[in-house]
């Protein structure tokens, strides 16, 4: 039987080759810091675009991305604002924040799931 871990490996690999099919070119994978972490960062239709997935086998438990709720967008939002610093990324750059979820083998991606929330 696989681990959690292996699961969301695994997920996020699925996640991956399915944004990358879609025109998504990735920059990064598995980025964390101190703030947060994100799981695939890439560039997407003039924006860089830092993408969480989430798994679940079945809905019984709920949809995968209703588990990305506010205090983990505060999480991503801060870890892409150091990604961006330590990168050099301007400020001029759009960023957006998409969701993929994977539910067994069917993926659904969310664009722009949700905004920036700015650290206080």
């Amino acid at each position: 039987m696989e681990n959690k871990r292996q699961k969301g490996t695994e997920a996020e690999r699925l996640a991956e080759e399915y944004l990358t099919a879609n025109g998504m070119r990735i920059a990064a994978r598995n980025f964390r810091s101190r703030r947060g972490e994100v799981d695939l960062i890439g560039y997407h239709e003039g924006y860089l675009v830092f993408v969480e997935v989430k798994y679940r086998h079945c809905s019984r438990t709920g949809e995968p991305q209703e588990a990305v709720g506010t205090a983990k967008q505060k999480r991503i939002c801060s870890a892409a604002d150091y990604y961006r610093c330590t990168h050099g990324i301007m400020l001029s750059v759009p960023v957006r924040y998409d969701v993929v979820a994977v539910l067994d083998k069917e993926i659904r991606w969310f664009r722009n799931a949700f905004p920036h929330w700015e650290r206080y």
